[in-house]
């Protein structure tokens, strides 16, 4: 018997990514401000190990 499919399962990695941190902020209740200043955090040190990357 196989499990049943859920629309993600075609879903690009990207959105399957933002999908699991939606659920991860919302059910640990972390406050709006808070998860968009952790993301901006984020953002700022993948950009910078992107371009340490490229050089």
């Amino acid at each position: 018997m196989s499990e049943p499919r859920s629309p993600l399962d075609n879903a690009p990695d990207d959105i399957k990514l933002a999908v699991d941190l939606i659920y991860l902020f919302e059910s640990n209740e972390v406050d709006i401000d808070t998860a968009l200043s952790a993301l901006e955090i984020v953002k700022s040190d993948l950009i910078s190990k992107k371009q340490q990357q490229q050089d």
